[in-house]
């Protein structure tokens, strides 16, 4: 007979994409399933109760897990496997009863939300996202950075709705990378000191640095997942010094934009230690006092955005407005 497992307030059960090979019952404590509204982008939280199964279409089905599972209080959870839920489920006619129920209301949502989907003319899409991302790097100046993005979106999306204007903004790039002859990335604001192979006097990116531009038009995809390990492999590879720092934060980005908001603040904390004065350190702050203000703790969160505020900033900081924004929510 399964043992009751003991789980700690913020502690993770399972993760987004992780395999699924158990089913489980809560005895005691609350649960959170987390995932992605496919009409809107917007998190959802399901909050499961003593009594109730959770884990099961992904474990019955054979696939990924589709939510994140954390324990958002001290919580005792019984884990089956999949013939031990078999066999439970047969001896017990209600447990299917009540299985069915959940499921027919989780497929009656679905079906709202796909239908409301196909008719959103305006829904954002990646194409449109690798797009906006060249096009940052373009304003910025940053033209190896723009040409990679823009080369990629011309493969990805060759008769795409921006395709004529991509490859508009990809001879511009390629111009100013010949006019500048600037080592790429010598704008990022990175100070720790190059490796070897970013001395080079070159032109073109670095196979670390495309890896980079690879993981983020995975973001732009929403394939978070996908992104997250791609930016964990260039940080476990260390060849590239400002690589690894970009990537650092986009792990930390990653498990934000998945909803792992305790292990996004564990991880900014540790990076922070390594790289105090990070490029992105104002980004850093916010997500962390986002990540407060999604476990419910907002006298922290309040806190990260007031630090954010205090920082040096442009009249118009984006970041800086956002956290304006948010701190405001919170004091209302």
């Amino acid at each position: 007979m399964p043992k009751p497992l003991q789980y700690r307030t913020g502690s993770l059960i399972y993760f987004r994409g992780d395999p699924a090979d158990k089913i489980f019952i809560l005895q005691g404590g609350k649960v959170d399933l987390s995932y992605q509204n496919i009409e809107t982008g917007e998190d959802i939280h399901d909050m499961v109760m003593p009594g109730e199964f959770f884990g099961v279409k992904s474990a019955l089905g054979h696939y990924p897990r589709e939510e994140n599972a954390l324990a958002v209080q001290d919580a005792t959870v019984v884990a089956f496997t999949v013939p031990e839920f078999e066999t439970l489920a047969t001896a017990n006619t209600r447990i299917i009863m009540k299985m069915l129920k959940v499921f027919s209301n989780q497929m009656r949502r679905i079906h709202k939300q796909v239908s409301s989907l196909m008719k959103n003319e305006e829904e954002q899409n990646p194409e449109a996202g690798l797009f906006n991302v060249g096009q940052y790097y373009l304003k910025n100046k940053r033209f190896a950075q723009a040409k990679y993005v823009f080369s990629r979106y011309l493969t990805y999306y060759p008769s795409g709705r921006n395709a004529q204007q991509a490859a508009k903004d990809l001879e511009t790039a390629e111009i100013s990378i010949m006019r500048s002859g600037v080592t790429p990335g010598a704008a990022s604001g990175v100070t720790s000191a190059p490796a070897p192979q970013q001395a080079r006097n070159t032109q073109e990116l670095t196979d670390t640095a495309k890896e980079y531009y690879d993981a983020v038009s995975l973001i732009t995809q929403e394939k978070y997942q996908q992104a997250y390990l791609s930016f964990k492999k260039i940080v476990d590879a260390n060849l590239d010094d400002e690589y690894v720092a970009k990537s650092s934060f986009e792990i930390g980005r990653c498990l934000f934009l998945l909803s792992q908001y305790a292990e996004c603040i564990k991880y900014f904390t540790m990076m922070l230690t390594k790289y105090p004065k990070h490029p992105d350190l104002k980004d850093t702050i916010f997500y962390m006092g986002q990540s407060y203000e999604k476990t419910g703790n907002k006298a922290q969160a309040a806190t990260f955005y007031k630090k954010v505020l205090s920082m040096p900033a442009d009249d118009d900081d984006g970041t800086q407005m956002k956290a304006k924004k948010a701190l405001k929510a919170l004091e209302a």
